[in-house]
């Protein structure tokens, strides 16, 4: 779980206007931070298989919020590419 000062802190970041919450760009970047806390728990935990599960599935919707967003607007995908640090 993400604590709730840093996930406002990731809203306040990537939201296009003042009152999203839930764009691509937004869901993205939670998803990244739970994909690289739970990494981090897979790294001391590798037989927890019920996490490795969940992560997967994780990993694959953010994998296809990314395509959508490189096909309905490439710019924007190259920016949270980089923002992130997500290899393409």
């Amino acid at each position: 779980m993400i604590e709730k000062a840093k996930k406002q802190e990731i809203i306040n970041k990537f939201k296009r206007s003042d009152n999203d919450s839930g764009s691509c760009e937004v869901q993205i970047a939670i998803l990244s931070e739970r994909i690289n806390t739970l990494t981090e728990h897979m790294r001391s935990h590798k037989k927890d298989y019920s996490t490795r599960r969940g992560l997967l599935a994780m990993v694959s919707r953010r994998r296809r919020l990314l395509d959508y967003l490189k096909k309905t607007e490439p710019q924007r995908y190259i920016d949270i590419i980089q923002a992130l640090g997500i290899r393409k």
